[in-house]
C-alpha cells in the first residue's frame, strides 16, 4: 500500500503524519518541537516519530507534503533577511504607496531609470552604470534582491536584465515582480517583490532541511510544498517563490478541517504559537481573497485563501497596557514560553527566578531572557548590536544583563528582527501550565515567572493580580477575549455589514448581545455556523470561546495536525494568467513581452494556447499527468456609438489535478 507523509512546520511546534493514501485513514501523527536556527532537527524528528508510530516501510512512502507557517510569522513579526530593492522607472511617490517603505524598514533602496509604459514600449533606457556602482557600495550582508520596473507585466525586459546581471555580479537570489504577479499596480508588486526576497533564506532552509532528513531515511518521494490557496507545487518553486507560502499553514489547516470534521460550512479558526488564522467554509471550499492575501500590516498580490490572520497565539507575549485597572493585550511577538526554556535550560532559568522572586520590586526585565539563535556568530552587525551579540556569544541569559543601556533596545530589536534572538517571557501557554490545562514543560518555572510578573502595577498603584493563578486566568480570559474579535470580525466582514469590522466587533451593543442583555431592551448575538477549533491548544482555550459566541464548536480528532493533514490532501493548481488589449490593434501580454495580433479572436485563441501550453507544463512538473483545464475569460467592452466595442480581456487558464502517486 502507498503513504503520503505530510508535515507542517509551526512557530513553536513541527507536525508530521501518515495518511494511507487508498483508504484516507490516518495511520500515525507526532509532534516535535520545531527547532531554531537548525530546522532539520525539528522536522527529523516529527518525521521519524511518525514512522516509528506507524511502521512504515520508507519505501512505501509515495508523496510527502510539507505546509509552514514560518513564513506567515515572520512578516507578522517583522522578521527576514536584509534586501536591496532595485526600482526601475518609480518617482519617489509611488514607492511611498502600498506599504512599501516599511516593508523595507530602511533597507537599502536603488532607483535607476528606465521602465516602460501600459503598452509595453520602452520609455527610458535603463541605467545599467548606477546599478554597477550602487551594487558595489552595499553592505555584505543584504541576503537578496528584490525588482521591480514600471509597467514590467507590460514587458519585463529591464527586470529580467537586472536580475541577470545582480545573479551573475553577487550570486544571490534576485526576486523580479513580474514573476510573482501579472497585475498592474506597481507599488504593490514592489512591495510583494520585497517580501519574496526576505523570505527565500528562511524558506529554503526549511526545505533543505525536509529534503535532507528525507534523503537520510531513504524516502525518494517527490517533495510538495503548499501554496497559500491550498495547492500543491513542487518544492523548487517554493524555493524560488517563498511569498507563496503565505499562509500556507492556514491553507492547509481549513483542508485538513474540513477533512476531518466533515463540515462544509464553518468558521475554521486555527490558534498556533504566533498566530490565530480564522476563514470562513463554504461547500466544502475557502474563500480565495480576491483582493490577494493580507498578512500582518501587508497587502500582498500574492493570491491565497481570505484568511483573517492576527498576531495572537499560545506564545504570544503578554503585556500590561497604560492605565489604572491594569488590562493585558497579547501579541503579536511570539516569545519562547518560560516553561519550555526552563526544560533546555534548567540550570539557567530557575535561578535566576529564584533570584528575581526573592525581591519585592518588580524586575526591570519583567524575568525576561535572551535567547541567541545562530550557529555562527553573525557578520555585519553595527557596534552596539555587536555588544549585544558578544554578551549572547556564551548562552542565553536574563535580558537586563544582555541588554544594559537603554541606547542598547534597538539594538536587540534588530537583533530579533533578523531571527538572531529570541525573547523568552510569560505566554498563554505558561498561564495554561498553571491552571493545570497542559502538561508538556516546565510548570513550576511558569508559576515562578507568573507570580513574578504579578507584582508588576497598575496606573492605581496596585499589583495587576494577587498571585499566580489569579494571574494565569487573567491572561486566558484575555486569549479569549481577542479570539472572539477575531471570529467577530470575520463574521462581520463576510456578512458584508456596513462599518469597521473591528470597531463592530468591539461596539458596545455587539458586547450587549454577547452579554444576552435583558432589559427594556432584549438582545442576543451569535455565530450562526459551527465553529472548528484546530491547534494543539484549542481544547485549552476554545470552549470558552464557543460559549461566548453561541455557537457549536467542533473540536475535531487530530486537531492538533490538522495543518499535516491538509498538507497531503490538496491537489496541484497551476494558473496562468495573460491579457489582450485594443490599442488600435489587439496586442497580447504574455511573460515574454506583448504579441500583436490582426483581430480580437485571433488573438484569445493564441493568448489561451499560450498559457494552457504554459500551466500544462508547470503542472507535468509537479507531477500531474493528465491535467483538468479551466479557462477564465473576464471581458470588458464599451458602448460607442450604439456599438459595443472590446477594451480589454484578462485571461486566466488553471490546469489542476492530484499530482502522480508512485504505487508500491
Amino acid at each position: 500500500m502507498a503513504y503520503l507523509l505530510g508535515v507542517d512546520t509551526g512557530g513553536t511546534y513541527t507536525d508530521a503524519v501518515v495518511l494511507a493514501e487508498q483508504t484516507d485513514v490516518i495511520v500515525a501523527s507526532a509532534k516535535a518541537l520545531t527547532t531554531r536556527p537548525d530546522l532539520a532537527i525539528g522536522v527529523g524528528n516529527a518525521i521519524d516519530a511518525a514512522l516509528a508510530q506507524a511502521s512504515v516501510p520508507v519505501c512505501d512512502i509515495a508523496m510527502v507534503s510539507l505546509s509552514t507557517t514560518l513564513a506567515t510569522n515572520a512578516l507578522v513579526e517583522g522578521q527576514g533577511g536584509r534586501i536591496a530593492l532595485i526600482a526601475v522607472g518609480f518617482d519617489d511617490s509611488d514607492l511611498q504607496r502600498s506599504g512599501l517603505a516599511d516593508a523595507l524598514g530602511g533597507d537599502p533602496l536603488i532607483r535607476l531609470s528606465g521602465g516602460h509604459d501600459h503598452a509595453g514600449v520602452e520609455v527610458a533606457q535603463l541605467n545599467m552604470r548606477t546599478l554597477q556602482d550602487e551594487v558595489k557600495s552595499l553592505d555584505v550582508d543584504v541576503s537578496g534582491f528584490a525588482v521591480v520596473s514600471s509597467f514590467a507585466t507590460r514587458n519585463p525586459a529591464h527586470e529580467r536584465a537586472t536580475r541577470d546581471y545582480l545573479r551573475k555580479m553577487t550570486g544571490k537570489p534576485v526576486t523580479c515582480s513580474y514573476e510573482l504577479s501579472q497585475a498592474l499596480g506597481g507599488p504593490k508588486r514592489a512591495l510583494t517583490a520585497v517580501l519574496n526576497a526576505r523570505l527565500i533564506g528562511l524558506i529554503d532552509q526549511l526545505i533543505t532541511a525536509c529534503k535532507g532528513h528525507l534523503h537520510q531515511r531513504g524516502i525518494t518521494a517527490n517533495l510538495m510544498v503548499v501554496r497559500g490557496d491550498g495547492a500543491l507545487i513542487p518544492a523548487d518553486v517554493a524555493r524560488d517563490k517563498p511569498i507563496e507560502t503565505i499562509l500556507s499553514g492556514p491553507a492547509a489547516s481549513v483542508a485538513g478541517a474540513s477533512w476531518l470534521s466533515g463540515e462544509t460550512d464553518a468558521l475554521v479558526s486555527d490558534i498556533g504559537g504566533t498566530t490565530t488564522d480564522v476563514c470562513l467554509l463554504r461547500d466544502g471550499r475557502p474563500m480565495i481573497d480576491p483582493q490577494g492575501a493580507r498578512v500582518g500590516p501587508f497587502r500582498t498580490m500574492v493570491e491565497a485563501v481570505a484568511m483573517r490572520t492576527t498576531g495572537l497565539g499560545g506564545d504570544s507575549e503578554v503585556h500590561v497596557q497604560d492605565g489604572l485597572e491594569g488590562v493585558l493585550l497579547l501579541g503579536p511577538r511570539r516569545l519562547m514560553p518560560i516553561s519550555l526554556a526552563a526544560t533546555q535550560f534548567p540550570e539557567l532559568i530557575h535561578p535566576e527566578l529564584d533570584r528575581a522572586l526573592a525581591h519585592d520590586i518588580p524586575a526591570q526585565d519583567g524575568g525576561q531572557f535572551a535567547i541567541p539563535l545562530w550557529s555562527n556568530f553573525p557578520n555585519g552587525l553595527d557596534d552596539r548590536e555587536l555588544m549585544v551579540a558578544t554578551r549572547l556569544s556564551d548562552g542565553p541569559m536574563r535580558l537586563g544583563k544582555a541588554v544594559q543601556t537603554r541606547v542598547e533596545s534597538p539594538a536587540i530589536t534588530r537583533l530579533i528582527n533578523r531571527g538572531l534572538v529570541m525573547i523568552a517571557g510569560v505566554t498563554p501557554s505558561d498561564a495554561s501550565h498553571v491552571l493545570g490545562r497542559s502538561d508538556s514543560w516546565d510548570r513550576d518555572a511558569a508559576d515562578k515567572a507568573l507570580t513574578l510578573f504579578a507584582r508588576r502595577r497598575a496606573g492605581s498603584g496596585q499589583c495587576i493580580a494577587p498571585h499566580s493563578e489569579a494571574l494565569a486566568q487573567m491572561i486566558v480570559d484575555q486569549l479569549t477575549t481577542q479570539t472572539v474579535n477575531c471570529l467577530l470580525e470575520t463574521a462581520f466582514a463576510e456578512d458584508g455589514i456596513a462599518g469597521e469590522s473591528t470597531n463592530l466587533a468591539r461596539h458596545p451593543l455587539t458586547l450587549a448581545g454577547l452579554d444576552r442583555h435583558q432589559g427594556v431592551l432584549q438582545m442576543q448575538l451569535s455565530i450562526g455556523v459551527p465553529i472548528v477549533g484546530l491547534g494543539a491548544s484549542a481544547p485549552a482555550y476554545y470552549g470558552a470561546v464557543g460559549k461566548r459566541l453561541g455557537a457549536k464548536m467542533v473540536l475535531p480528532k487530530h486537531a492538533d495536525v490538522a495543518n499535516a493533514v491538509g498538507a497531503v490532501v490538496g491537489q496541484v493548481r497551476m494558473q496562468e494568467t495573460g491579457t489582450l488589449i485594443n490599442d488600435g490593434g489587439f496586442t497580447a501580454y504574455l511573460s515574454d513581452g506583448p504579441h500583436r495580433f490582426a483581430d480580437k479572436d485571433t488573438g484569445l485563441a493564441a493568448l489561451e494556447r499560450a498559457l494552457t501550453d504554459v500551466a500544462k507544463s508547470k503542472a507535468a512538473t509537479a507531477g500531474v499527468t493528465d491535467p483538468r483545464i479551466t479557462v477564465a475569460c473576464d471581458v470588458k467592452e464599451a458602448e460607442i456609438e450604439g456599438q459595443n466595442t472590446f477594451i480589454e480581456a484578462t485571461m486566466r487558464v488553471t490546469a489542476s489535478g492530484r499530482p502522480r502517486i508512485a504505487h508500491v
